[in-house]
């Protein structure tokens, strides 16, 4: 037998932000599973938590697909395979570092083909907070030669997604992209943006965690707090232009200035909704420059193997913000809970 962590909701009440949120969090055991002829079962080593997990675990409304009970957590995961089927392009391949693709449905192409309800740690798939996973095929790739399990899990939600945002304007040399703050997704749009030969404009709530960004590639540094009007700081920066790329995290609350930020043309691509909804006036500026709004759901395969590859090269390693143990991952969804970290939060298994 193994054990993983399971969701059962306590009490429906409880918000994702609500103190009360672990309540809904327990061990249980579970079998070893074994593979089918095309499947693969990995041992996880670690686990890295992402926004989304704390919906999840509260049967949120503001996440696409409702929790079931009993369901093991998390998307994002990294482990060695441990067996294989008889057909699995893994077989020979037991002992392996490996990291999950959280979507089963996104190989390559178009966006059009994700299913939201086909999703690691969410609905009725289980997902990676287990001590063993079985997954098929095509929902495995090779880890990074250059980083450890804790590093490997902390890659797909947030360099993956990076990936996603970098790509939706081909970012090159003679881009300039804005981020804000430093989450795990931001970080890792500094660190890529940046290997891609990008300027990067960071912006943060406090000058410490803009010299993080710094670190790790930012060639501007903006503090949101003393200047809220952060959006004139990017014009003034690129000479009147405006940003190539905003990635945006914040929703609502920094939609505003995200669109203000971008040139005539450019691309704000939204990621998340860390502040709390308002009412904003974006569609003049939208039309009148012809910018671009575009969602960002999670990731192909193909955006993946682009990561390992750049990870490699550049000897990238992802901003962790704090490992916990596996006795601690409920300390670990408290600190997610707070919304106040750098970097990723991982769990050891």
């Amino acid at each position: 037998m193994a054990v993983s962590y399971q969701i059962n909701i306590v009490d429906p009440s409880h918000s994702h932000l609500s103190p009360n949120l672990l309540s809904n969090l327990s061990v249980e055991e579970i079998p070893i599973p074994s593979p089918g002829p095309t499947s693969v079962v990995v041992r996880i080593r670690a686990v890295a938590l992402n926004f989304r997990d704390l919906l999840c675990l509260a049967d949120s409304p503001l996440y696409p697909v409702r929790t079931s009970p009993g369901l093991i957590p998390c998307n994002d995961g990294a482990g060695e395979i441990v067996s294989a089927g008889l057909e699995s392009t893994w077989k020979d391949s037991i002992g392996d570092a490996v990291i999950l693709l959280p979507s089963r449905d996104w190989i390559n192409g178009d966006v059009d083909v994700v299913n939201m309800h086909n999703i690691l740690g969410s609905g009725v798939v289980n997902g990676t907070l287990s001590q063993y996973v079985m997954v098929e095929d095509p929902w495995l790739i090779r880890a990074p030669k250059n980083l450890s399990f804790e590093e490997a899990a902390a890659l797909p939600g947030a360099a993956g997604t990076a990936m996603n945002v970098l790509e939706s304007i081909s970012v090159g040399k003679d881009t300039t992209v804005v981020t804000q703050g430093t989450g795990g997704v931001s970080c890792a749009v500094i660190q890529y943006a940046a290997a891609l030969g990008a300027k990067v404009i960071a912006t943060s709530s406090t000058d410490e965690k803009l010299q993080i960004a710094s670190k790790l590639g930012a060639a501007e540094l903006i503090n949101y707090k003393m200047t809220p009007d952060w959006a004139d700081k990017v014009l003034r920066i690129t000479g009147g232009k405006g940003a190539d790329l905003v990635c945006d995290v914040g929703g609502s609350g920094t939609l505003e200035q995200s669109i203000k930020a971008l040139r005539q043309g450019g691309t704000a691509c939204l990621v998340g909704f860390l502040t709390q909804p308002k009412p904003i006036d974006i569609l003049m500026e939208i039309i009148a420059q012809a910018k671009i709004l575009k969602g960002i759901a999670v990731f192909s395969r193909t955006m993946l193997s682009r990561v390992v590859e750049l990870t490699e090269e550049h000897d990238l390693h992802p901003c962790l913000g704090k490992v916990f143990e596996w006795d601690e991952a409920p300390e670990a969804f408290e600190l997610m809970r707070k919304q106040n970290t750098v970097g990723k939060i991982v769990i050891k298994v």
